[in-house]
């Protein structure tokens, strides 16, 4: 393989990389509270401001983003709990 050849490659490597990551992106996502595990969290609670700081598995004030319709199946709760 030559230089060109190589380069072509590469070039064509990384669209195909993009469309992957943006087909992703595009699934429906929503938030799914008492799923994260420790450190996993996608944003902040009253308790703290930043994702990735539970403190611990399951707590039901912490939540991540899941496929739509996947939430309660993995024993969350799509409703952020009462304060």
């Amino acid at each position: 393989m030559n230089k060109r050849q190589a380069l072509i490659a590469a070039a064509l490597a990384t669209v195909c990389a993009a469309q992957v990551g943006t087909a992703a992106a595009a699934e429906e996502k929503e938030k799914c509270y008492g799923v994260a595990k420790a450190g996993q969290n996608d944003c902040g609670t009253a308790k703290h401001s930043c994702s990735g700081q539970a403190k611990a598995d399951n707590e039901p004030d912490e939540w991540k983003f899941v496929a739509k319709g996947t939430c309660e199946k993995a024993g969350g709760k799509t409703t952020p709990p009462a304060k």
